[in-house]
């Protein structure tokens, strides 16, 4: 089975969609991951193609003329009070471009709320045919392996999943043992990306790095090929890999080419 690879869109963010599938194409990516539901996050840009109609064409446009896919959509987050319901709009404009997945984080400490909504989440996503993947991030409310395996374990859902981000793994301290007999059915994607071999001590280091300057796979210090080896089937790589810094040095273009072309090589030396 040939490797596939995403681009998601944290690393081209300033990008719109059309845009992002453009660029994709011409660096050699299989797919994009787009973000469809707009967070309000500082600086974040609005590509909330539910509601922006004129961009969800153009995005289809691109799509057809490329032969680009989209392999999931992000960010579904389960915060107190969240009403998942609001997420429908995007799940059916993710569902009519393709989108293969539903990316969630978990960013409330209270457990049966974000199991329940965890749960609600999938059930809500699965007539669309479309997995919810949960991602564990290392300053969030569910921020590591065991905390992920527990609420997948608690769901009865068929269409859920575990993403795994090397970067968040690493920071997250979980050991390589943790991956071992997990089922397979629960993997779909994994985000790609290396970072520095310390590990910041504070939550500010952490969001940094994971969001503004993450390094080229198998420029960093973290165990990428351990990590890729104990996933228990082929998946697709999406490289989320913001660098503020390079993109305002090279270019959107030419860091997402850097990034696939750094991914390949790595992945080839290590015969995967």
């Amino acid at each position: 089975m040939e490797t596939k690879f995403s681009l998601a869109h944290l690393t081209v963010l300033g990008c719109a969609p059309p845009e992002m599938i453009y660029l994709a194409k011409m660096c050699g990516y299989d797919y994009v991951s787009l973000r469809p539901i707009y967070m309000g996050l500082p600086g974040e840009p609005n590509y909330d193609l539910a509601h922006k109609k004129e961009m969800l064409l153009q995005t289809k446009k691109a799509l057809k003329t490329t032969g680009i896919g989209v392999h999931d959509i992000e960010l579904a987050r389960i915060v107190d009070d969240i009403d998942v319901k609001q997420y429908l709009p995007a799940i059916e404009a993710g569902a009519e471009l393709g989108a293969k997945s539903l990316l969630s984080s978990v960013w409330t400490d209270n457990k049966a709320l974000y199991t329940e909504k965890f749960h609600e989440l999938c059930e809500l996503t699965k007539p669309y045919g479309m997995n919810v993947d949960l991602e564990f991030v290392t300053w969030s409310g569910v921020k590591n392996l065991k905390q992920a395996k527990e609420l997948l374990n608690s769901t009865p859902a068929t269409n859920k999943g575990l993403m795994v981000d090397t970067l968040h793994f690493n920071r997250s301290r979980v050991a390589l043992e943790e991956l071992d007999g997990l089922p397979a059915e629960w993997f779909h994607f994994v985000h790609l990306c290396d970072g520095p071999s310390e590990i910041p001590t504070t939550n500010e280091g952490l969001i940094f790095t994971g969001r503004d300057e993450r390094y080229y796979v198998g420029e960093g210090g973290i165990n990428i090929d351990e990590i890729i080896n104990r996933i228990p089937k082929e998946v697709v790589f999406s490289i989320e890999l913001p660098h503020i810094k390079r993109v305002a040095e090279l270019g959107y273009a030419e860091h997402a080419r850097r990034c696939l072309e750094t991914a390949k090589d790595y992945l080839k030396k290590m015969n995967y």
